[in-house]
């Protein structure tokens, strides 16, 4: 199957629409804000829809990463007519859980996912805003592997290419609308 051309309208779009916050969550972090863009329901329906075009017919089941993965990630299960998962921070989830710690630009954090959320026969999309360092994909993706389901890709508005958070994910399909 041809992978789809980049919409670059799209991309500039998301570019625009994007915030930066200075030292948060920490000085000298610029956190790349997307909540903006979840206030223009033509464009993010649009982000919605380009990814939806693209793995239309490749995925059984949607792992949004919390927090911002989860609204993104649930729009896509939901058009797609697939089934959505969390992968939340640890504490949060209330069944058997399978636990990875991963560190990250400015310190480290734990990711979890239910034991039963997806099973060996299932490919799962991989959904979150941003891409960093990559931590907390790659943490994401072995829950995902860990529950013996493949990862049949990962979606992304924004990747922050200096920080090379790409090269811990070589492995994966990885597409993001937007490099900065």
């Amino acid at each position: 199957m041809a992978v789809p051309e980049p919409d670059r309208e799209l991309s500039a779009a998301v570019l625009a629409g994007m915030r930066n916050i200075p030292d948060f969550p920490e000085p000298g972090v610029t956190f790349k804000d997307f909540t903006p863009l979840l206030l223009d329901r033509p464009l993010r329906d649009r982000i919605v829809a380009d990814t939806v075009r693209r793995r239309q017919g490749q995925v059984d089941v949607v792992a949004g990463i919390e927090a911002r993965g989860f609204i993104l990630g649930a729009m896509i299960a939901h058009e797609l007519g697939v089934g959505f998962v969390p992968v939340r921070k640890a504490g949060k989830l209330p069944a058997a859980v399978h636990t990875q710690s991963y560190t990250l630009e400015y310190g480290e954090a734990t990711l979890e996912i239910h034991q039963d959320a997806v099973d060996h026969r299932e490919r799962v999309l991989v959904v979150d805003d941003v891409l960093a360092t990559g931590g907390t994909l790659a943490a994401t993706c072995e829950l995902v592997q860990r529950c013996g389901a493949s990862v049949a890709g990962i979606e992304l508005v924004l990747e922050i290419g200096a920080l090379g958070g790409r090269a811990r994910l070589t492995d994966y399909d990885l597409h993001s609308l937007v490099t900065v």
